[in-house]
């Protein structure tokens, strides 16, 4: 460490001009006041304000993390539990924003969608728990295959609306199965703009069953907007 001397009318702009010198702010350097200074009387017997100044030794710049791929990790994921089931296929990724979709192309769609879509639910569980451990980020986690998805989501709606119809011509409720908060939230969209039903969840746990019950005809009025 090499230290050289900087003179001011006082400590202060001794330091400036040292940090103007080595282009460094104060805390980067090493300082040492060897003399403060003295104004003198009327100007006379006046000193300069004396300093040494060095470049501290910093440490080393830690090298950001590189970024992780997060789409590919979550692709070989989604690959490896398939390996272990057994399941020869294919998968591809795509990322937009903190939604992560997966597609998966086997000859053995229906086994991997399984009953009412549960073992295709219990890979994106898995998957989706797995990759917020790894790479420490919130995401959402689409596994889809075949378009199970989007007929799932239409089939839903028909249901929903099927059930709608229903509660009309009887005027009694009628009770859904159990669904997954996904699936419960679908029904209630599709029916949410009908005044004349009116949907709520009943139930415990994560597979709840939606019920779809008629508006009474006063509170039909009572929810009508004003003319």
């Amino acid at each position: 460490m090499e230290f050289l001397e900087f003179e001011g009318k006082n400590p202060e702009e001794a330091i400036q001009r040292a940090c103007e010198h080595f282009q460094q702010p104060p805390e980067n350097l090493e300082i040492e006041i060897l003399s403060v200074g003295s104004p003198g009387i009327f100007g006379l017997g006046s000193r300069k304000a004396r300093i040494r100044a060095a470049l501290r030794e910093l440490p080393p710049a830690e090298e950001a993390a590189p970024e992780v791929d997060v789409a590919a990790q979550g692709r070989d994921l989604l690959a490896r539990l398939l390996a272990l089931m057994g399941e020869t296929a294919q998968v591809s990724a795509t990322l937009e924003g903190d939604r992560l979709s997966l597609t998966i192309e086997s000859a053995d769609a229906g086994l991997l969608i399984g009953k009412q879509g549960q073992t295709l639910e219990a890979l994106q569980y898995l998957v989706g728990k797995m990759l917020a451990r790894q790479s420490k980020k919130k995401l959402r986690v689409l596994i889809d295959i075949e378009s199970y998805r989007a007929r799932h989501e239409q089939a839903l709606v028909q249901l929903a609306l099927k059930s709608g119809d229903k509660v009309k011509r009887t005027g009694k409720p009628v009770t859904l199965t159990p669904m997954n908060p996904h699936d419960r939230r679908i029904i209630h969209l599709a029916l949410q703009g009908d005044s004349e039903l009116k949907t709520m969840s009943r139930g415990e746990g994560l597979y709840k069953k939606v019920v779809v019950y008629p508006v009474k005809k006063k509170e039909s009025r009572n929810n009508s907007p004003a003319a």
